[in-house]
């Protein structure tokens, strides 16, 4: 059965074959009972085809197991080349209005010290929306100048596109939070169409709107995890990326609807996320992989229980303390907005783990910056 099921999705796309999937989850009773080979997909993937630079120098052994947490802060950023910037519009905010301040609740109170990686447009409270000074990328799926849908003005509670006051909330967390780039304006570092001069142009535009904060970023996280121009962010003194996590499907740059489905199963079946270990590049550079992503509940992905999430992410705390690796988690905040309370209360349980395994002298909690080489 699932061996049909997964070369279906590999030969006609992910769509029948989460059609299929559904009906297998139906008659079973649900995701509840799904039980899945898991190696099916590693039999079937295709070729891997990656831009992760090799590891030159191995990092330090840790003294202990350490619990990692990066946020994607990007509000409509994030998918408005390919879904303009009405689709997501009500969950950014809520996101606004919500998540933001419920989160670095939740934060303080578990004493988490995030990396807030933020895309740099978002430093700014207002704006003429035209950015002429910055040089645009050429990304083949986006018709038009890539500005074409910021509004400009000034920051208000509508605003999806600045977000000044929201960092001033960030960086007023009594536990403090570290304050990273997630480029300018969420151009894809590495697709062809971004060239050396724009991300060039990105990073500048950055410290340009961070300028007020009186920090210096050290984190930096590719929008869409697509790494490229490493040496970039070396020359203007980054010093700590994520990379794709450790599975397959993360670290192929085109893993298609095989990957996807692979992804889902995984989630589904609460399997046990990995723990990673930072590497260093030929640039000098801090590559700290991702260990798992805090699935969003929207769309198909609503039909797994928060449950398998919080499963995951457990046992990757539990194997981080007993292994001495890092558990590094992230999501961006938009992604609790859907089954908001049940997403919320999910990461409850995983700050109340992480907090636990702390005191008992198991675990560290540290920000991305921790891993920062020395300058």
């Amino acid at each position: 059965m699932w061996w049909s099921l997964a070369r279906g999705v590999r030969e006609n796309g992910f769509g029948g074959g989460f059609d299929e999937l559904s009906h297998r989850f139906r008659a079973a009773g649900g995701i509840k009972e799904l039980r899945f080979p898991l190696e099916i997909f590693d039999r079937l993937r295709p070729t891997l085809a990656t831009s992760i630079p090799p590891t030159t120098n191995p990092f330090p052994a840790l003294e202990r197991g350490v619990f990692t947490l990066s946020l994607d802060f990007e509000l409509i950023w994030g998918t408005q080349d390919v879904a303009g910037p009405d689709e997501f519009r009500q969950a950014c905010l809520f996101e606004r209005r919500r998540i933001v301040d419920d989160l670095l609740a939740l934060l303080h109170e578990f004493e988490i010290p995030a990396t807030w990686c933020i895309v740099g447009h978002l430093f700014l409270d207002s704006c003429d929306g035209k950015h002429a000074d910055l040089k645009r990328p050429q990304h083949h799926w986006m018709q038009g100048d890539w500005y074409q849908h910021d509004p400009g003005g000034r920051e208000d509670e509508s605003s999806v596109f600045l977000g000044k006051s929201l960092v001033e909330k960030i960086l007023a967390c009594p536990t403090r939070q570290e304050v990273g780039f997630h480029s300018f304006s969420h151009v894809i570092w590495g697709d062809p169409g971004c060239s050396r001069e724009v991300a060039e142009s990105e990073i500048a535009a950055c410290v340009r709107a961070a300028a007020w904060t009186g920090t210096k970023a050290v984190s930096f996280v590719f929008p869409r995890n697509r790494v490229g121009h490493l040496d970039v962010l070396a020359a203007n003194g980054l010093r700590v990326f994520r990379g794709p996590g450790p599975r397959w499907y993360e670290r192929d740059e085109n893993p298609g609807a095989l990957g996807r489905l692979a992804h889902l199963a995984e989630v589904a079946l609460g399997a046990p996320a990995p723990t990673v270990l930072p590497e260093t590049t030929a640039e000098g550079l801090v590559n700290l992989p991702g260990s798992m992503i805090y699935l969003p509940a929207h769309g198909v992905r609503g039909l797994i229980p928060v449950s398998r999430r919080v499963r995951r992410a457990l046992a990757g705390l539990d194997d981080a303390a007993n292994r001495r690796r890092v558990f590094h988690m992230w999501f961006h905040p938009t992604n609790l907005a859907d089954r908001y309370h049940p997403m919320i209360g999910g990461l409850r349980e995983v700050f109340a783990r992480a907090r636990g395994l702390r005191d008992a002298g198991r675990l560290g909690l540290r920000p991305r910056a921790a891993f920062a080489p020395a300058a």
